[in-house]
Formats: C-alpha cells, structure tokens, sequence
C-alpha cells in the first residue's frame, strides 16, 4: 500500500566525526550542522513534504563535555534568535519536543515565543527535537494523564499525551552517519515508520542523499500489518 510521504523525520548524526575527519573541532562540525539545517529544511519543502522532524540534541547529550555542550547551547541560541526565525515568517510553523524545562530561561523563552506566533494557516511544520528521548516523553505522558483519563485510554487519546500531539506520525525516518538505530527517538510514533540508513555526515547530507531516501521510500510496500 502506497501512501505519499508528508511526514519526513532525521536523525542528524555525524557532527563531530565530520570534523575529526577534517581536522576541525567538534564545535566546527555541530556549526557545520547547523548550517545545513535550513538547508535541508528548503528541499524538504520544494519536495512537498509537509512535516519535518529533527533529533538535534537527546536527553543523553546532556552527559557530553560542559565545553561542547556550551557550544551547543550558543548554537541554539542563535539559531532560534535568527534562521528559525525568518523560517517562521515564510509559511512555517515550528514545533519543540522534548523536555524544554532542563535548559536555560532565556532559551525556553525563545522556544514558548516562537510556538505562540504560530497563525495556525502555515503550510510546513518543521518540528526540532531538543533536549528528548522516546522514553523520556512516554514517562511525562503518563504524569500529564489524570484517573479519568487513564479509565478511558486508547492508542489515540495516549497520543495526545505525547508532545507531539496533533502531529501525524513520521511516514519516513532517515539516520545519517552509518548508525542502524533510532537511538530512543520517537519510540511511539515510528511504529509503522519506513527507515532508511545513509553513511553520509548531517554536514554533507544533501538533495541527491535526500531524493535516494524519497526513491527507496517510494519503492515499499506499506502494508500496516494487512496482506
């Protein structure tokens, strides 16, 4: 069974080993990566997909050096302040999951801007990952849930427990870098998720790696458990 790619999430994984492999700093790579963020998000939408979902920065990456998570830290920083958004203000909706209360006050302000200036006529949603596990939110799901709720619960009312209520889920989930797993990202969701592996950087990761997704996407058989 075919049906259209609308919802397209990545993984972008790679950064760091971009940069090693160039004999640059971690930072150099996650700057590189930012970079081709908007990038990417441009050919997303001249493809005609709808929802793009990105894993910036997982719960585990609190753990890396105070050093890089600084750097990262400014990243977001800038890029909310900047590129997301004039993104925004060109059709665009943009979306945070994750557990937005672990970072500074000044960055959940940008997050809680950004998501209230939303017109409710975008055409494209770009949602960012930041600060997420799958667990994670499934553990925050239940505690947002009361006794009725939890009387009356479907696969559907538990959705919209999850942060990414009112969002269809990914049809496609692509992973830079030559990694072959999910690594904790969208654990409910990408239950019937198309996967799709690719041993490109995220800073390299561009329209023919793109289009070589959307080609094997198009080829499946999507059966959802039917014949």
């Amino acid at each position: 069974m075919f049906k259209p790619l609308n919802h397209l999430a990545i993984i972008m994984d790679g950064n760091g080993r971009w940069a090693t492999a160039r004999g640059l700093s971690r930072s150099d790579g996650h700057k590189a990566g930012a970079k081709n963020l908007t990038k990417v998000l441009e050919l997303v939408k001249q493809r005609g997909i709808h929802y793009l979902t990105l894993f910036a920065f997982s719960t585990e990456n609190w753990k890396r050096p105070a050093a890089e998570v600084a750097v990262l830290m400014d990243l977001f920083r800038q890029y909310l302040s900047e590129d997301v958004e004039k993104m925004r203000q060109n059709n665009l909706r943009v979306h945070f999951i994750g557990d937005k209360s672990r970072f500074d006050t000044d960055i959940q302000e940008k997050m809680k801007k950004i998501e209230q200036a939303a017109t409710g006529t975008e055409e494209y949603h770009l949602c960012l990952a930041l600060s997420y596990s799958g667990r994670d939110e499934l553990v925050r799901a239940v505690k947002r849930m009361k006794a009725e709720d939890i009387n009356n619960l479907t696969e559907e009312s538990f959705s919209g427990f999850l942060d990414t209520a009112g969002l269809p889920d990914p049809d496609l989930l692509i992973r830079t870098s030559g990694e072959q797993r999910i690594s904790n990202f969208l654990l409910w969701q990408s239950a019937y998720t198309e996967f799709f592996f690719t041993p490109v950087h995220w800073p390299d990761f561009g329209e023919k790696e793109l289009d070589a997704a959307i080609e094997a996407y198009n080829a499946r058989d999507r059966r959802f458990g039917k014949v």
